[in-house]
């Protein structure tokens, strides 16, 4: 399997982190809504095609990198990133 590249397209006030594998067309996005500095992350989807390479979680871990370098909290609206938050204690003070 080829690792992931991340790409983090931020459009101010909405962006998306999406995800790109050397053998496919297809990409993962992480989507989130901006309000000051705090980021509601509405949905992840990664299609069929690139999944079960850990893909999505690659997605929310560039999320939560970027939130620590940048001071911002994040709402959990999308139920995979709500899940990764249960699964990882220590990002809770990353919570708004």
């Amino acid at each position: 399997m080829d690792e992931a590249v991340i790409t983090h397209l931020d459009q101010g006030a909405e962006g998306e982190y999406q995800a790109r594998v050397a053998d496919n067309a297809a990409f993962g996005r992480l989507t989130y809504v901006r309000r000051g500095n705090v980021l509601t992350a509405e949905h992840t989807l990664v299609p069929t095609a690139i999944g079960g390479r850990g893909i999505a979680g690659k997605l929310v871990e560039a999320l939560i990198a970027d939130a620590r370098a940048q001071g911002w909290k994040i709402v959990p609206e999308c139920s995979y990133v709500a899940a990764a938050f249960k699964r990882h204690p220590d990002w809770a003070d990353l919570l708004a």
